[in-house]
């Protein structure tokens, strides 16, 4: 299978940008055909710029989560996405967005989740006096940073590490880790089954 990815953003979009360089290098078989932000962000004028379709989707103009919900899901949908990539969003999707694309719904997160799920978990991460942090791609469910996981990587951490070089490094192993899970995806090599992620060959 190839096809259409929608990427979520709120940032700056660097995991957007090296996944748009992994399609377009033919290491993904598939495009970005839409870049949706909850806020203007500077990766939204990245997309622009590299000739993909954007929207902002902006969280403070509706009354509620679920409201704001159901427009981001009308708006992924219309662009019939196979597979819709969470990088950077910082908003937790309302059941009925995560219920729409179940299956082909996936987070990054700068940790080795369980440990360290929500915004800041560099930090987190750093506070806890931990040796190891990483990077990890996993399925959407309805609790935050939470869901089956597909690809995890260690990252080490440096006695002089701060919140600032720790998370560079992180995200040149997400640079990679993203790509390589949405080829898995899309190539039809690792599905969701109720919990479960099942790899085929």
């Amino acid at each position: 299978m190839s096809g259409r990815i929608a990427v979520l953003i709120s940032g700056t979009g660097s995991n957007m940008e090296a996944l748009v360089r992994a399609c377009n290098e033919g290491e993904v078989p598939g495009d970005v055909g839409v870049v949706v932000a909850d806020r203007d962000c500077a990766g939204l004028k990245t997309a622009a710029e590299l000739g993909i379709a954007t929207e902002m989707i902006d969280f403070k103009a509706f009354g509620s989560r679920e409201e704001w919900g159901e427009k981001l899901r009308a708006v992924v949908a219309s662009y019939e996405p196979e597979l819709v990539v969470s990088a950077g969003f910082m908003r937790l999707m309302p059941p009925g967005f995560v219920d729409a694309f179940s299956g082909r719904l996936i987070n990054l997160h700068p940790s080795l989740l369980p440990q360290f799920p929500g915004a800041h978990g560099v930090r987190d991460a750093l506070a806890a006096g931990v040796d190891t942090t990483g990077s990890t791609v996993h399925f959407v469910d309805y609790e935050v940073d939470h869901g089956p996981i597909l690809l995890q990587e260690e990252v080490p951490i440096e006695p002089d590490d701060d919140e600032r070089t720790l998370h560079e490094r992180i995200k040149q192993v997400e640079h990679r880790l993203l790509p390589q899970a949405c080829r898995l995806i899309l190539e039809g090599k690792v599905t969701l089954k109720g919990r479960n992620v099942v790899v085929s060959s």
